[in-house]
């Protein structure tokens, strides 16, 4: 249980974790104020500890377990033989500590209690520590044979004081512990066993606090994973494998009675998919929440918050990536996973893990909190365990796993977070100009990115001076930093400007962007001004000279994230002026918008290429994902090997219409393909090159627009590589199909009209 206003946990609750096999808006938010507006705090609300990891000592194992103290004392077990200082590399100045370790809350420097947790044969481990409401007695779960050479049975009492094990604390318990909760005068345990003491109790039992076997029985099918009391301490929720518990369907989840073990509440098939299970329980005081894995894809690896006052769901995510923790502090949801997949519930698409996440307690939307492990070793799938406590005036969560890095350093099996001080500044912005349109100049840039903050305060310096000449603030998100837009009117034709921009989360502020540089145009540039007044929802003119920032020239601000460095600022570019192209490698390099975009029914996609290319490759097309192949993917142009243009979509199957000529002879060439109530047409230089009036349909899905490579795998004439080689200028997606006439007009217009 915890603690109603603080989200604290008292100490009777068990921290402990099991074996694994046996982290909705469509796009973020944007806020803008006017200079002078309200500057964005520190820490973004509700979240209350920074993503700033602290120094700690280091594992050599993997921690499965923790129980922190009042005193800030933090207590960790699982499977390993040694602790070294932060910052000492595997294998250097080491201590034993066998299986356990007891560890300074605010430090994170070991303390004087030492205990080895072994086994006669086989590997020893500690999967479950809790301590008593009084602190005087730390539980330990596992699976071994002997405390400091005292002999137990995968259970053990130790004295907190004296660091000792309890004699007078002795069960037999037939299999691995995994689990504890305790009261006053109750152990509560799960795990795999199925005898205690002697008498036949399945997956979850209750002694008291000598060590009697209690009648309290609630019998289960397969592993036990998880207990934890309800506030109230009138039931027991309990966690896992299982299908049943005392002859009743409920599958991972259920409550049971305090004091008999009798069935409160079950959920029916389903409510938990067979192949789910929950691996962690927290509470607070109106809730409890559960921590799931599943096997196999698609299956559910969230979270769910339930209320106590019925047992019922409150929500749950849809998060792909299995949750092998919870806890609760003030009000926010803390977790760790290796969450891939977040897409359906409005987070982030797949793509590399991630293992921290933040949710509120009564809404499952991520919030802007992202400090990160690596897998670590083992299974391997990160953090595995979570405690905190307070000490010297500050709030501590601790994590443990599997893990090797964190927030990409080294650091193995524990870290460790607080609530301040918030010492990382959001990275520095991306920023480009456009003068595009006589008399002004457009200043954009990509949002940053704090891993404690999502809302950060801009700064924009003008021509060198050190007062901001505007303020405003935005929203942003690692996958989701949309583009801001600032249009500085006080200029004059010919005039040449600079600007600087800094980010700022209210107590670090990065360093200034580097200076951008534009001359104020004394008229309007003619080929992107069509381009404009045709209606482009989104237009990428590639004028960047650095960075992963392509901004969109258009009202739609949904600028493009450039992958694996392409070559920038590439010339002659496609259309006269002072823009330039990009450069694609043809076998990583590709851009994708930032915003997700549902199902364009009617469109058109519009860009420039240049190439000699002999292995073909994607120009142009709407996927599902951004930071690997699409796993769904039309409505694309590509190129085969032999240099001619494919435009497809899927309906019903794969339909395309194909150009009769190559084009991948060195020049630049106009692409242009549409789909509307008329069909398919594709048309390349100005001219219609291939069409279809039977296609006006193409797949329904959500995705990104994607420029330079995406997945190819069941088109007709599949290119040698997914990516195009070339260079790729003026790309342009429109809500609708443009004419012919429009098409014709965009190319005459190359020259600069």
């Amino acid at each position: 249980m915890m603690n109603g206003s603080t989200g604290r946990r008292p100490t009777g609750r068990r921290r402990a974790r099991a074996t694994a096999g046996a982290l909705c808006l469509l796009a973020g938010t944007l806020t803008a104020a006017a200079s002078g507006g309200s500057p964005a705090a520190a820490l973004t609300p509700p979240v209350s500890l920074t993503a700033d990891d602290l120094t700690t000592w280091q594992t050599n194992g993997i921690v499965w377990s923790m129980a922190a103290s009042d005193a800030g004392v933090v207590y960790a077990g699982g499977t390993f033989s040694t602790v070294r200082p932060p910052g000492a590399p595997a294998g250097t100045s080491e201590q034993p500590a066998v299986n356990f370790a007891a560890f300074d809350a605010a430090t994170g420097a070991p303390t004087g209690c030492k205990l080895s947790f072994t086994l006669s044969s086989g590997t020893a481990t500690v999967r479950a520590l809790a301590l008593s409401p009084d602190q005087k007695t730390l539980y330990v779960g596992g699976q071994f044979g002997a405390v400091s050479g005292f002999g137990v049975s995968n259970i053990a009492a130790i004295d907190t004081a004296t660091c000792t094990p309890r004699q007078d604390f002795k069960v037999s318990v037939s299999a691995t512990v995994r689990a504890l909760a305790v009261t006053a005068d109750t152990v509560y345990l799960g795990g795999d066993f199925n005898t205690v003491a002697g008498q036949t109790r399945n997956k979850f039992a209750a002694v008291t606090t000598g060590a009697a076997l209690k009648p309290w029985t609630a019998n289960a099918d397969e592993i036990g994973r998880a207990v934890e009391l309800t506030p109230d301490r009138k039931h027991v929720l309990i966690g896992g494998n299982f299908f049943t518990v005392n002859g009743t369907t409920s599958h991972a989840l259920a409550v049971v009675d305090a004091t008999t073990g009798a069935v409160t509440k079950s959920y029916p098939a389903g409510f938990i998919p067979n192949t789910s299970t929950v691996q962690d329980i927290t509470t607070d005081a109106t809730g409890f929440y559960t921590a799931n894995e599943g096997t196999g894809g698609g299956v559910f690896d969230g979270r769910i918050a339930l209320n106590l006052s019925n047992f019922e769901q409150r929500w749950r995510d849809t998060c792909l990536g299995a949750t092998q923790a919870v806890l609760v502090h003030d009000g926010v949801l803390y977790s760790g996973s290796h969450a891939h997949d977040c897409a359906t519930m409005g987070g982030f698409p797949n793509q590399p893990r991630k293992h921290l996440l933040a949710q509120s307690v009564s809404d499952p939307k991520l919030l802007p909190w992202f400090p990160d492990t690596n897998d670590g070793i083992g299974e391997p799938v990160g953090p595995r365990v979570m405690a905190q406590t307070d000490k010297g005036g500050h709030h501590y969560l601790w994590v443990g796993g599997e893990f090797t890095t964190v927030n990409g350093s080294a650091q193995q099996g524990l870290t460790r977070f607080a609530d301040g001080p918030d010492t990382g500044a959001p990275w520095v912005p991306n920023v480009s100009v456009s003068t595009v349109a006589a008399g002004k100049v457009q200043v954009n840039w990509q949002s940053s990115f704090d891993a404690d903050d999502g809302e950060l305060t801009y700064r924009i310096y003008k021509d060198g001076a050190s007062t901001p000449v505007h303020t405003t603030t935005g929203y942003s998100v690692f996958w989701d930093r949309p583009q801001l837009r600032w249009t500085d009117t006080d200029v004059a034709a010919g005039e040449t400007h600079t600007y600087r921009i800094s980010a700022s989360d209210g107590i670090n502020t990065s360093a200034k962007s580097a200076a951008v540089t534009a001359t104020v145009a004394s008229a309007a540039e003619k080929y992107p001004a069509r381009v404009l007044a045709d209606g482009a929802s989104l237009y990428w003119r590639y004028d960047e000279g650095s960075s992963t920032f392509a901004a969109d020239t258009g009202t739609g601000l949904d600028n493009a994230f450039l992958r694996n460095s392409p070559a920038y600022r590439q010339t002659p570019a496609a259309v006269a002026g002072p823009s330039t192209a990009i450069g694609f490698n043809g076998s990583s390099q590709y851009a994708y918008g930032n915003r997700r975009h549902p199902q364009p029914t009617r469109f058109s996609v519009e860009t420039w290429i240049r190439t000699t290319t002999a292995k073909g490759g994607k120009i142009v097309g709407f996927g599902n994902l951004t930071m690997q192949n699409s796993t769904q993917y039309d409505k694309h142009v590509y190129m085969r090997d032999d240099g001619r243009l494919v435009f497809g979509v899927h309906s019903g199957s794969t339909r395309t219409i194909t150009t009769p000529s190559a084009y991948n002879n060195g020049a630049w060439h106009h692409v242009v393909a549409t789909q509307g109530t008329g069909g398919m047409a594709l048309y390349v230089d100005g001219q219609l090159r291939a069409s279809s009036a039977l296609y006006t349909g193409n797949e329904s899905y959500n995705g990104y627009w994607r420029v330079g490579g995406d997945n190819l795998n069941g088109w007709p004439n599949r290119p040698t590589s997914n990516f195009f080689a070339g260079q790729v200028d003026e790309t342009a997606v429109y809500p609708n199909a443009l004419s012919s006439a429009q098409v014709s007009a965009h190319y005459s217009l190359r020259t600069g009209g």
